[in-house]
């Protein structure tokens, strides 16, 4: 968790920022996003708002998007509010991670059965999805949060939001260039190939800490499938239920008698649809670090008409 900016909102509705989820250094983040606490003191919330730079009515249009097609492997938008100038979404807090935080806590790559693990639960949510006909259109790196609930696709709707079909959409802020498709590059609709290039440039980032890295950087057990994902003709990318079979037989290690692969905790696992699957050691103790920021955090003195933190609700009188 990061300190607010000075030009960061005190509160969401009723709900008190607590700090940012992102590092500035992170660029391609398509929203501000912050771990906050409802105004009873009761509950933690992680609150996302569009970037300044943003068009707030498109951003509010996928907000509710989300909030009304949850879907499994997606984070669940819960809350919607705000004005038309500053909407925002929220979503009950849970330590959370973007996968480039759990680079940086890593130092560097992630495991290769854990980046196929990733790889096989982000593929299982996005063939959910298409087949239910939704596009999730904000793959990337900072889309990806790690969490104590296992991973979870974030930033729905991103890529439409930050431009109109049929206008060209590199180049704009909040988007990863290395994670947008080229058809939706040139203002193409977003469509499942998308979803399959983003889910390749995130699997290739996760393995080597670059979107597009050169071909030999990728360990081999991942090569084929994510080069394929990264295909630049969408008509030859694998649908997201073909790379989940590429995946999922070797999502994760076997038990094994013998030492367990370095840097996993061996007491800790994000779950899977088929059971756990390993969460390295230094990216859990990052978890554990925000979770006690979080807990300690001290509240801002309430704003006018606000009621303070933990001060009971008002009701009405018969």
């Amino acid at each position: 968790m990061e300190p607010l900016r000075l030009d960061d909102p005190p509160w969401a509705g009723s709900h008190v920022l607590l700090g940012r989820l992102d590092a500035d250094s992170e660029r391609a983040v398509p929203v501000r996003r912050f771990v906050a606490r409802s105004a009873d003191g009761d509950r933690d919330l992680l609150v996302s708002l569009p970037r300044p730079d943003a068009d707030p009515a498109r951003w509010a249009v996928e907000a509710e998007g989300a909030r009304r097609r949850p879907l499994p492997g997606f984070l669940p938008v819960t809350e919607v509010g705000g004005t038309a100038e500053l909407p925002w979404c929220a979503t009950p807090y849970v330590p959370a991670l973007p996968l480039p935080a759990a680079l940086r806590a890593h130092g560097g790559p992630l495991p290769e059965p854990f980046v196929r693990f990733l790889g096989a639960a982000l593929a299982r949510a996005l063939a959910t999805a298409h087949a239910r006909g939704v596009t999730h259109a904000g793959l990337s790196p900072a889309a990806v949060l790690l969490t104590t609930d296992g991973p979870r696709a974030s930033c729905f709707g991103a890529v439409r939001a930050a431009g109109p079909d049929g206008e060209r959409r590199d180049g704009l802020p909040g988007l990863d260039p290395g994670c947008l498709a080229p058809e939706q590059a040139a203002g193409g609709r977003p469509r499942p190939p998308g979803d399959v290039y983003a889910l390749g440039a995130v699997l290739a980032y996760a393995a080597t800490g670059h979107t597009v890295p050169e071909r030999d950087e990728i360990p081999v057990p991942l090569r084929s499938p994510v080069t394929a994902c990264l295909s630049r003709d969408p008509a030859t990318r694998p649908q997201a239920h073909q790379v989940l079979a590429l995946l999922e037989p070797h999502a994760r290690p076997e038990p094994a008698a013998g030492p367990r692969p370095q840097g996993v905790h061996p007491a800790t696992v994000l779950d899977g649809a088929d059971g756990p699957g390993p969460l390295p050691a230094l990216v859990v103790a990052a978890l554990a670090r925000q979770a006690a920021r979080v807990l300690a955090a001290e509240l801002p003195a309430p704003a006018p008409g606000h009621p303070a933190p933990g001060s009971p609700r008002p009701t009405a009188l018969d």
